[in-house]
This record gives C-alpha cells, structure tokens and sequence, in this order.
C-alpha cells in the first residue's frame, strides 16, 4: 500500500505544480501607428483623358512600407523617403474630370512581443483632392 500511496501523493505534487505553472496569455493590444501626413501632391491637378502618370506624394511619416490610396483603393507605391512617395495613376482614374481622393496609410504590424502581443495599428492619413480638369 504505501507504493501506491506514494505514487498517488506524487501524481497530486505533479498536478498541483503543472497548475501552478500554467503560462499567461495576456497579450498587449496593438498601440497606435504613426500617422502619415500629405503635404503636397506633384503635379497637383491633370486634364482628363491624358495618359497614365507618376504622382509624387510629400509629406511626412510614411513607413518605408506606406501605400497611396486613390478613392480608397490601394495602389502599388515606390517607397522613396520617409517624405515622398511615387504611385503610378493609371489612365482610367483620370478619364473623366472630377476629384480623386488621396491618402497614405501605413499599414498595421504585427507585435513581436510574447504571444504575438503589441504591434501597432493601421494609420491613414488625411484626405487630399487630386483634381482631373
């Protein structure tokens, strides 16, 4: 009896251990990403029904993997400085007159940090008017 009894205090001990050891999952929720600003479009205007174009973009705190909105819909955007950005706007975007919408958003990164806790969320910036004349 007392093998048994040994082994059944030893599984208790064992038990109340792995418990007590038990991990945390308290992750920390994703901060705030630094918000980009648009402080000037070139060319800022174009005449409707002309070809495609490179638009630069200037501002401030775009992340080397910022993205320039035309209405919302993201574009593919060549990362120069942490000021200035280039997007091609294609012909279609421009084939009427009207205004475009833009904006930078850099995206949201995941965290790093145990449990895959902290990062930073997505930041968009103001809207700018691009005009199609």
């Amino acid at each position: 009896m007392k093998i048994k009894s040994a082994q059944i205090l030893l599984l208790v001990a064992v038990t109340a251990f792995a418990m007590a050891c038990g991990y945390s999952s308290k992750t920390t929720p994703p901060s705030n990403g630094v918000m980009p600003n648009i402080a000037e479009l070139a060319p800022d205007n174009v005449n409707a029904g002309g070809p495609a174009l490179v638009l630069t973009v200037n501002g401030t705190n775009f992340n080397n993997d910022a993205v320039v909105n035309l209405n919302g819909a993201g574009q593919v955007t060549t990362f120069v400085t942490a000021n200035q950005l280039m997007v091609t706007v294609p012909a279609d975007s421009t084939a009427t007159a009207g205004t475009l919408a833009i904006t930078v958003t850099n995206p949201a990164h995941a965290g790093t940090g145990r449990y895959g806790s902290g990062g930073t969320l997505a930041a968009t910036s103001t809207p700018v008017n691009f005009t199609i004349n």
